[in-house]
């Protein structure tokens, strides 16, 4: 509880209080340890190259924040940069097995952690209340799905990736979601009605209980419970932000073309 407590403090003061800069840097930092957790998530043998992913990831978050570069040429830069770096790095039979799988996720997962969550970068350059809005939504979200699923869970949701998931958790996600939507509107909304509030927090449940799941998966692989235990009785970083993955960009969209702000 006291670290649930310290955490919800942090954000809401980061989101609240920083200038927008400093939020780009603090998102930043987020989004590094994530990724650094999710990196370490993946098998061992397919030796994915972190340093390369972090550089690739600061690339990422330069275009976010100064939105004049073509991320075409990002990409292009980051496929050279990879390019010349295996020839290097591939000295041996072994080296050469992985070097398919280790560049496909090296790549991949930089636009899985990173490319989706500096969305919320984006959504904080409109209103710091749009993201206040989205974490109130999302994480009595997942607190409904806890409760609900812990209470009178029974029907397997998604099995093979997270085996504790139900329908009635699901459900319970839904309902809590709503009522972060409602408490989400009068104290950090009240220019959107809430119907529309109510309605926006049904997709972002749905959507959010896609993105859990996902993370699951890479967590089931290697037969972990938490991406670290860096957060006391939380997990990792990653753990705490796996519904924004898909969350975040889901609303910034939301955000452009329903509720045209």
């Amino acid at each position: 509880m006291p670290t649930a407590f310290f955490l919800i403090l942090i954000v809401y003061l980061g989101v609240k209080f920083l200038p927008l800069l400093g939020f780009f840097l603090f998102l930043q930092i987020v989004i590094i340890l994530a990724l650094y957790e999710f990196y370490k998530l993946l098998p061992k043998k397919v030796s994915p190259q972190i340093i390369i992913g972090f550089i690739f990831a600061i690339f990422i978050a330069f275009y976010f924040y100064y939105n004049k570069i073509d991320f075409k040429f990002i990409i292009f830069i980051f496929l050279l940069v990879l390019s010349i770096y295996y020839l290097v790095w591939i000295k041996d039979e072994n080296k050469l097995a992985i070097f398919p799988s280790s560049l496909a996720l090296t790549f991949l997962s930089v636009f899985y952690v990173s490319f989706t969550l500096n969305h919320l970068f984006y959504i904080q350059k409109k209103s710091s209340s749009l993201v206040l809005f989205l974490l109130t939504v999302v994480y009595l979200g997942d607190t409904g799905a806890y409760m609900f699923g812990k209470l009178w869970g029974k029907r397997k949701l998604v099995p093979i990736a997270s085996p504790n998931k139900t329908w009635e958790g699901a459900i319970g996600g839904v309902i809590f979601s709503i009522l972060g939507a409602i408490i989400g509107h009068f104290l950090f909304l009240k220019e959107i009605s809430v119907a529309k509030a109510i309605l926006s927090s049904i997709f972002i449940s749905f959507i959010g209980q896609l993105s859990d799941p996902v993370e699951s998966l890479f967590k089931r692989v290697v037969k972990v419970k938490d991406s670290s235990s860096i957060l006391p009785g939380h997990g990792g970083i990653l753990d705490r932000i796996d519904s924004l993955i898909l969350a975040a960009p889901f609303f910034y969209y939301y955000i452009i073309f329903i509720w045209k702000l």
